[in-house]
């Protein structure tokens, strides 16, 4: 990135000299030191303590439309009076602190009332991935001990057999059920308990079951991606769970600094803030980066059925959104769409990702394609509960393959990945460790995994990384696929990066296909842009120009369809190695 795209006299001041501002005492974003777990920790002073008070506060935005779907909008009070019911009922049921509540569903306004009415209980809420089969939430619901679950339809359908094999499982509550009757014994149609979305202003002020909670109670439970064994159920305090509410805000008003101008203050009674919501809120992205600092602060969220780049326009458009992204594939739609021109998208005024590496060439395209807005990315996962590190405006033009520096409550290592102890200097590449009050506590009823990745309060991430002199963080790979071509380590993201480069390709893989005597060589797998063209061979050359021979792809397969992810966003690689390994085996 040229340094004509940044302002003059930018940076005005260094991270840690607007970290200090930001945190002094006295501002919005103090931080204090805490004992979590024994262990000295850093934390908001200021942050929501727990679940319930972003319930809580969040009635003070009234009459405000806080969730819109469709054709249902859910002001702030019908919101509150709406949990308020749900959770009174589900005190009748007997859930109380500590209990679990999982709740599985698409994205709809009933998803986040369900999530607040049992954390407003002090449950632990267990968001079930809504893609699972009914086998796998079979496993979620045992592994958790689930006692109450919330449904949509189409997963009641998938879990009704299994429940049988659920013996914990008490009560569940199914949306949007069609059917006059259930005849299951212990399934309630939720909307008997609440009515429809355009109907919760309606519902009576009965206010929230009293109870006590504290930030260190525990809050949530969400299941690692599973992309290798049995997922995991990371188990998260309130205190973890909120961080992410100042963390954002932090991020946000850092830029400002960076830039030589005050952060605005926030304004009650200003223009409400409004996203575009393109992620589940079953991941921790949606529900701990997007979800909870937008009920607190008094956002608006659109959700949409499933992602779709005219409907995405369209609601930009109608709703005036100003924040939109999730994945770097959703930015690349955004941008390479040819139908965008036919809508006004000038309330953008940030496209941001996560959950997977991006190109550095798509922070110059949004800046092009969107100028009002700033792009922004950042690294997190689901044992950090979501944003460790941001990086956005100014400073992600200026490093725009970095995830940004730790947050301010945060720290980064990188350590040997060989003994997990010893700390590598600024610029090698060793094993990612994360620290602060974001991580979870552990696994849930897994001693011996919690024991491998959380050690004296850090947590061993998994990913191959850097910082350079300024903290700033480079992810390079997950550990576990980074390739070994004869010795030679070959990091795929730096393949990829290549890749995407190309003006045809969209999307992009680097995968390990094996090897009789060199063990492993790269190959890749690619999707084009909408009526792009190019070649295998066009492509292993593009690569060759820029990379050593020992990292240029043996081989390239072309698909017309996206890539399968997870829904962290992350490419499912295991699924892509198949390809090879099965060609392999193929018979000549």
């Amino acid at each position: 990135m040229s340094e004509s795209a940044l302002p003059a006299g930018w940076p005005a001041m260094s991270i840690p000299q607007a970290h200090a501002l930001l945190t002094q005492p006295g501002s919005p974003l103090e931080v204090e030191e805490r004992d979590i777990g024994g262990i000295p920790t850093k934390v908001w002073k200021n942050a929501p303590p727990t679940l319930r008070a972003i319930v809580e506060a969040s009635r003070a935005h009234g009459d405000r439309i806080y969730l819109v779907y469709e054709d249902e909008r859910v002001s702030y009070e019908a919101f509150y009076r709406a949990v308020a019911n749900l959770a009174r009922a589900m005190a009748a049921d007997g859930v109380g602190k500590g209990d679990r509540v999982a709740v599985i569903m698409r994205n709809l306004p009933e998803w986040v009332v369900a999530f607040y009415a049992a954390a407003s209980l002090g449950a632990v809420v267990t968001p079930l991935n809504a893609w699972w089969t009914g086998p796998e939430l079979e496993y979620g619901l045992t592994d958790s001990g689930t006692k109450v679950a919330v449904v949509d339809a189409e997963r009641y359908e998938r879990l009704a057999e299994h429940m049988a094999n659920c013996p914990e499982l008490t009560r569940v509550y199914v949306s949007r059920q069609t059917a006059e009757e259930i005849a299951h014994p212990g399934v309630t149609k939720l909307e008997d308990v609440i009515g429809a979305p355009n109907d919760w202003g309606a519902l009576p002020d009965v206010g929230l079951p009293p109870v006590e909670i504290a930030p260190d109670d525990d809050a949530t439970i969400f299941y690692t991606s599973g992309t290798t064994g049995k997922p995991k159920g990371a188990l998260a305090t309130q205190r973890a769970v909120n961080t992410a509410v100042m963390t954002g805000a932090a991020a946000a008003a850092r830029n400002f600094l960076r830039r030589g101008e005050a952060p605005p203050q926030p304004d009650p009674n200003g223009p409400q803030r409004s996203s575009l919501l393109s992620v589940p809120f079953f991941h921790v992205t949606g529900c701990m980066a997007v979800l909870n600092p937008s009920t607190f602060g008094g956002a608006k969220l659109v959700m949409m059925h499933k992602w779709d780049p005219i409907r995405a326009f369209e609601l930009i458009e109608r709703e005036k959104i100003q924040s939109a992204g999730g994945v770097p594939t959703i930015a690349w739609q955004l941008i390479e769409h040819p139908a965008r021109k036919n809508y006004d998208l000038s309330s953008l005024e940030s496209v941001a990702y996560g959950g997977a590496p991006s190109a550095p060439e798509l922070v110059r395209r949004l800046r092009e394609t969107f100028p009002n807005s700033q792009p922004g990315q950042g690294w997190g996962m689901t044992e950090t509960c979501a944003t460790v590190t941001s990086n956005g405006a100014e400073d992600y033009v200026n490093r725009p393959d970095s995830c940004g520096p730790a947050a301010p409550v945060a720290a980064l290592e990188i350590r040997d990945p060989e003994d997990g102890k010893t700390v590598l200097p600024a610029g090698v590449v060793g094993e990612l460790w994360s620290f602060g009050p974001m991580n979870c506590k552990g696994y849930w009823n897994k001693p011996e995994a919690t024991a491998q990745t959380y050690v004296d309060g850090w947590v061993r991430t998994g990913d191959l990384a850097r910082l350079d002199e300024e903290g700033f963080c480079f992810i390079i790979d997950r550990a576990k696929d980074m390739l070994i071509r004869g010795g030679e380590n070959i990091y795929c993201v730096e393949v990829e990066n290549v890749l995407y480069d190309h003006p045809a390709v969209m999307d992009a893989a680097v995968v390990g296909k094996p090897h009789r005597t060199l063990g492993e060589e790269p190959a890749a797998v690619v999707t084009l842009k909408p009526g792009a063209e190019a070649t295998e061979a066009e492509l292993r050359a593009h690569v060759a120009e820029r990379l050593a021979a020992f990292k240029v792809p043996v081989e390239i397969l072309i698909r017309h369809e996206t890539l399968p992810r997870n829904p962290n966003g992350k490419i499912l690689k295991s699924e892509l190695k198949k390809l090879f390994v099965e060609e392999q085996a193929a018979p000549a």
